[in-house]
């Protein structure tokens, strides 16, 4: 399968009337990637996974698959597997039925629909439930029939619509690593739909931060966390999010409650700024940015302090050491390379 699967969206708008649910989206996927579409609800994937589906058409722009414009061809006919949030299940159906139906819909012979059934079942581990109907399975059993369903087309693209959100936490952590090891061994193309971040982060070659309507960044994970290029991105990456703080900047350090702190930019001159500092890149110092600490959110191996600056509400992952009881006034630092600067009006990075 390498080297199918290669996706573009070409300036894609999709209209609701007078609302805009997309708003010029322009990106790439390349063939065996796993690619996720990240953001808010309402933010515009899900739209731009339908459309790639063929469940939706856009207002304007074009779809290319492996170089071919299927803008106008038939979701049938576009050679890709879907699973749905909701998994899509046909109750009445054993799972063997249900894995097999897209292959008796396509009338292959019987011994080559069982042999792929088998298969399928078995790379997802559930071909000793094949007997059994989706409301004898749990959560996890039923996502991993509605995967096998999709596998065994071997179709080109695999399209993952917030496929573990109706799992529980710990099945959610399982089913993700069972999920990213099945994607690299079929070698497909997968696209993945999600608004947790954690999901995104772990899974994804590439990823796409979308809000309202348009991608606001791509990147690997790493890349897009390290080096997010606007202050939504920057709210919206991260667990808890960055600290985003108005700041005055003079001359490559900039000023918060009387405090300097030093950047890695070092123009001169002076300007209004959005600075943003990771709650894990806040150290405690002897002197410093003086800050009272609010709350304690101890979460074992690490804590996460919310501090009053002035005002101002800093949080700080502390994973190592004392933790501060609350109450306690401390002071409050950051390395150069730990600020990222954002333009106060284009809320773009600097």
């Amino acid at each position: 399968m390498i080297g199918r699967g290669r996706v573009r969206f070409e300036d894609i708008v999709k209209m609701h009337g007078e609302f805009s649910a997309l708003k010029g989206v322009t990106f790439e996927i390349e063939p065996g990637e796993f690619f996720a579409l990240l953001g808010p609800s309402g933010s515009g994937k899900s739209t731009t996974l339908r459309i790639l589906a063929g469940l939706d058409a856009p207002t304007s722009g074009r779809v290319f698959l492996d170089d071919r414009d299927i803008t106008a061809t038939d979701a049938r006919e576009r050679d890709i597997a879907m699973v749905f949030q909701s998994y899509a299940l046909y109750p009445h159906m054993t799972v063997y039925q249900n894995i097999a139906f897209p292959l008796e819909m396509a009338k292959l012979p019987k011994a080559e629909i069982a042999a792929a059934v088998r298969e399928a079942a078995r790379k997802v581990a559930i071909d000793h439930l094949l007997d059994r109907k989706p409301g004898q399975l749990s959560g996890g059993q039923q996502q991993r029939c509605a995967l096998a369903r999709a596998i065994v087309r071997k179709a080109r693209l695999f399209l993952l619509d917030e496929p573990l959100s109706n799992l529980d936490a710990k099945l959610r952590l399982e089913t993700r690593t069972e999920l990213k090891k099945l994607q690299r061994s079929l070698g497909v193309t997968a696209v993945y739909v999600t608004h947790d971040q954690e999901e995104a982060m772990t899974l994804a070659d590439r990823m796409a931060v979308f809000m309202a309507g348009e991608i606001q960044q791509i990147g690997r994970p790493a890349e897009v966390f390290a080096r997010p290029n606007s202050v939504d991105v920057a709210a919206f990456i991260g667990s808890p999010p960055m600290n985003l703080i108005a700041a005055r900047y003079r001359d490559g350090s900039v000023e918060i409650a009387g405090h300097r702190l030093e950047t890695t930019i070092k123009n001169r001159g002076e300007r209004d700024v959005i600075v943003g500092i990771r709650p894990g890149a806040v150290r405690i110092a002897a002197s410093g940015l003086p800050a009272t600490v609010e709350l304690v959110e101890d979460l074992g191996d690490t804590a996460i302090l919310d501090l009053d600056c002035a005002g101002t509400l800093i949080r700080a992952r502390i994973s190592d050491g004392e933790v501060p009881p609350e109450r306690t006034a401390l002071s409050i630092t950051a390395r150069a390379q730990d600020i990222h600067l954002f333009d106060k009006t284009t809320r773009r990075r600097l």
